[in-house]
């Protein structure tokens, strides 16, 4: 079986709902995932736009959240997720409005893609203070065992 990830929210390729946009209440979705590769240590999460500002001319990928060594016996996050209800040992990484925490979609103009992905990781990472993606590419290198993707869309 497939290392997934779903949300309830919204189904892959699908329209995510306002609430979980800066439009409605900006509370990041559900997520699950399932089929864990065996010999993963922890797991990260990144949920990106690529198509910052503007899908018919994007210039960079938008940071929204980034979540790392969350604990690969866990099945997923509940909506809304906050640093004080993430399992133990999750850290939170920093997103391209320099906060540690879920920034919904905002897109200028035109629909975006938001990408949620992932990694299965062969180690759990040391304390990277914050990490943005950068920072966090980095220390994944090498220990990416596989890696689900989840991809909504949304338009101001």
């Amino acid at each position: 079986m497939a290392f997934t990830l779903t949300s309830t929210a919204f189904s892959d390729g699908g329209e995510i709902p306002i609430r979980h946009t800066k439009d409605g209440e900006d509370l990041s979705p559900p997520l699950s995932w399932a089929n864990v590769p065996d010999g993963t240590k922890s797991l990260a999460l990144v949920v990106e736009d690529p198509d910052a500002p503007d899908p018919a001319a994007p210039q960079r990928t938008w940071i929204h959240w980034i979540v790392y060594n969350l604990p690969p016996h866990d099945s997923g996050l509940k909506e809304g997720a906050v640093q004080a209800s993430m399992p133990t040992g999750a850290k939170p990484g920093v997103n391209d409005w320099g906060k540690p925490t879920y920034g919904g979609p905002q897109p200028p103009i035109g629909r975006h893609r938001y990408f949620h992905r992932l990694y299965a990781l062969d180690t759990v990472l040391p304390e990277l203070d914050r990490p943005n993606r950068r920072k966090l590419d980095e220390a994944i290198q090498g220990h990416v065992i596989a890696m689900a993707e989840l991809m909504g869309t949304y338009q101001h």
